[in-house]
């Protein structure tokens, strides 16, 4: 009895140390620049020529150091150097190949050539396909699946090396996304301009038919359009004029490649122990990934030879004064390692941020209520439960449009007459999208103006970007027109009230959509709704994916509900969805609205090589005019991502290009172990009552027994 009462008190003592029951990280990390966050799903691909999706980018962008990246600060996007030295140097040449000036027409540039200096002592991650013994050969290239017995993860090979990253390294990547059985998802997009591209891919699919099961060796074959001039610098020679091929190449797709990795992971038995490039990266990037569990977590820690670049040390205005410039030409990264946790619901996610166990967060619905408050003004912050944690939140706007489509070939409603512009035009005005955005999307997005959203060039700000068809600009902000305008514009079309004036029959109008959900109804009702202002009826026809992406490539709709999402910052990765060369149903292209007018064409083909200017912006302004005047699409919305994060969390500025954000990330970890302790100490009092009450039983238990003793 004695040893038991001992226990207890042992067990109350102990719960007096001090340290934090809930928290799921060991004690050993308190005080470290560490970053803690979460993924919902494991990434399908790491190798850097077969990723594309936003998952998989959010490692690989840490990982791989492509030529280019987007700046982190400044506003429009603009691409700067990353692991090149410099900007491309970029020279035309004629179908004789001789030299162009800069200023040659389009038409007659028939190859433009990009010349890329790499920074000099880039290094690889350490990695056992760099190993070499004493003699200087590869340690592991000839392993064995007896070798591998005891292997399960990189860390399991006792040795690792380094080496400086070449030119070379960066022509065998390029080569490989030919691979025939890579499938690498921009190969047919490369085939249109790297010159010799479609030729040499031809070439590596024989000679895997020639040779099943060997070793595809890339580098082995011709490839006319990428060039090793020396050790640092490489070149790549694309057909026609190409501004947009600069934006490739701030991605993964063009980061370098050690050909030794390809061979290490090709050996037999490695395969079977996910052993391989999508599972087991291998980049000159400011991280690696030194722990790969996707059913628990996911860690990057630092690479320790990466040290070419430094914190930028300008940015837009008022970044200086938002603390942004505080760390300008620190060595990056500023953050020793990531630890990804799986989390696949919102509700933990959301409490262990709120705990201090999470540096950042996004916000989901059932959360915005409690998280963010939406001045009248429409200015969104944090609540006041929030700031009293310290919570900051930052907002952008996505580079992405979220648009409803006429179908231009369609006898009612499409077509450039007078009468189905009027028609569209009113139910522009009808429909209205501050309201969508506001009910549906809790203010999370801005009604879109033209299809360019913000932070693209050709976007323009306030009222020089104004849709005059559909708004006003009054009191300095745009104001939707009046139901009264809709109306008017429906009875010149031919509608009055609704009713067709030909065949007094009311106008009904049908809407394809793959929506079938319990959300997607209300949304669709909430559309019904916006259409009745003008006595219109709206029939939404709901079908499986399969069968609308069918309708949408044969013409048979009237609307259609669609979205896009920016490949790249440039106007024209927006303005070629209404170009009539691109229409869905006679070119197959992604123009799905059929949209036809020969003006904004001349004028999109002469825009679309420009490089960023007044002129091209010009064009841009007129090419808009145009389409507001058509009106082929309801504009719709631009999202709006909200994020987050601890007052113990530094330099944080919403980027939806720059996917390496993590880089310029600071934590005050001394801030952050303080907080914490603070937000997630124990109700002791509990613990103390039980066991006050244990001890106070075991001591009457304690008497009951013994006055039995005495008792026999």
């Amino acid at each position: 009895m004695k040893s038991l009462c001992a226990s207890l008190l042992l067990m109350l003592l102990s719960a007096c140390d001090g340290g934090l029951w809930n928290n799921p990280y060991p004690a050993r990390d308190d005080g470290k620049a560490i970053l803690y966050t979460a993924f919902t799903e494991r990434p399908k691909h790491l190798d850097p020529a077969q990723a594309y999706s936003e998952n998989e980018y959010e490692f690989l962008a840490q990982i791989y150091a492509p030529p280019l990246q987007y700046h982190y600060l400044k506003r429009p996007y603009q691409l700067v150097p990353l692991a090149a030295g410099a900007m491309p140097a970029v020279r035309y040449l004629d179908k004789q190949r001789k030299p162009l000036p800069d200023s040659a027409p389009a038409e007659q540039i028939a190859f433009t050539v990009y010349e890329i200096h790499i920074k000099p002592n880039m290094r690889y991650q350490p990695h056992p396909a760099l190993a070499r013994d004493a003699q200087g050969k590869l340690r592991y290239e000839h392993i064995t699946p007896n070798d591998l017995h005891d292997i399960h993860a990189l860390s399991d090979f006792p040795e690792r090396g380094t080496r400086t990253v070449t030119a070379a390294d960066y022509s065998h990547q390029i080569r490989r996304l030919a691979h025939p059985q890579l499938h690498t998802p921009i190969a047919g997009v490369m085939s249109e301009y790297i010159v010799g591209f479609k030729e040499y891919a031809a070439s590596l699919q024989q000679a895997v038919k020639q040779n099943p099961g060997a070793f595809l060796d890339v580098d082995a074959y011709p490839l006319p359009g990428v060039q090793v001039v020396d050790e640092h610098t490489y070149r790549i020679e694309i057909i026609g004029k190409y501004p947009q091929f600069a934006y490739w190449l701030a991605m993964p797709f063009f980061a370098p490649m050690p050909p030794e990795a390809e061979r290490f992971y090709a050996q037999d038995g490695m395969r079977e122990r996910n052993l391989t490039l999508d599972w087991w990266p291998i980049g000159s990037g400011p991280y690696y990934l030194s722990e790969n569990n996707p059913n628990r977590r996911m860690v990057m820690s630092r690479n320790p030879y990466y040290d070419s670049e430094r914190y930028p040390a300008e940015g837009e205005p008022g970044d200086a004064g938002a603390g942004l410039l505080a760390d300008a030409g620190k060595p990056l990264p500023l953050i020793d390692e990531v630890v990804f946790s799986l989390e696949k619901e919102t509700i933990p996610y959301w409490n262990k941020f709120l705990q201090g166990y999470y540096d950042a967060s996004g916000i989901s619905s059932d959360s915005f209520d409690q998280a963010v408050q939406v001045a009248v003004g429409g200015e969104a912050n944090v609540t006041d439960e929030m700031k009293a944690q310290g919570i900051r939140l930052s907002t952008s706007v996505s580079t992405s449009t979220m648009y409803t489509g006429f179908n231009w070939l369609d006898k009612t409603i499409g077509g450039s007459d007078e009468r189905a512009r009027k028609l569209r035009r009113a139910i522009a005005i009808a429909v209205d999208f501050e309201e969508f955005v506001s009910i549906f999307a809790n203010g999370r997005g801005i009604p879109a103006q033209s299809p360019i959203p913000p932070g693209i060039f050709g976007y323009r700000e306030g009222e020089a970007g104004l849709n005059r068809y559909v708004y006003d600009w009054v009191g300095g902000a745009p104001k939707r027109k009046s139901i009264e305008e809709a109306r008017r514009l429906l009875a010149e079309a031919g509608y009055p009230n609704g009713i067709d004036a030909q065949t007094h029959q009311p106008l009904v109008i049908n809407l394809d959509t793959t929506s079938s959900g319990m959300g997607d109804k209300s949304r669709l009702d909430w559309l019904r709704k916006q259409f009745e202002k003008i006595n219109l009826q709206l029939v939404v026809r709901s079908t499986d994916y399969n069968r609308f992406q069918d309708k949408i490539r044969k013409g048979d709709t009237q609307m259609f509900y669609f979205g896009w999402n920016a490949d790249y910052p440039d106007p024209e990765n927006f303005l070629f969805l209404l170009h009539g060369a691109q229409a869905k149903v006679s070119k197959g292209g992604e123009n799905a609205a059929n949209y036809s007018n020969p003006e904004y064409d001349r004028l999109f083909e002469q825009m679309k090589n420009m490089d960023n200017g007044p002129a091209r912006q010009q064009i841009i302004d007129q090419m808009l005019e145009i389409l507001r005047r058509d009106s082929p699409w309801l504009w719709g919305f631009h999202p709006k991502s909200y994020v987050l994060q601890h007052g113990w969390l530094h330099n944080v500025k919403a980027n939806v290009m720059a996917n390496n954000k993590l880089k310029y990330w600071r934590i005050d970890a001394a801030q952050r172990d303080g907080l914490r302790h603070e937000w997630n100490q124990p109700l002791r009092w509990p613990l103390w009552l039980g066991g006050l009450a244990m001890l106070a039983f075991g001591w009457w238990l304690w008497r009951v027994l013994r006055q039995r003793d005495e008792a026999r």
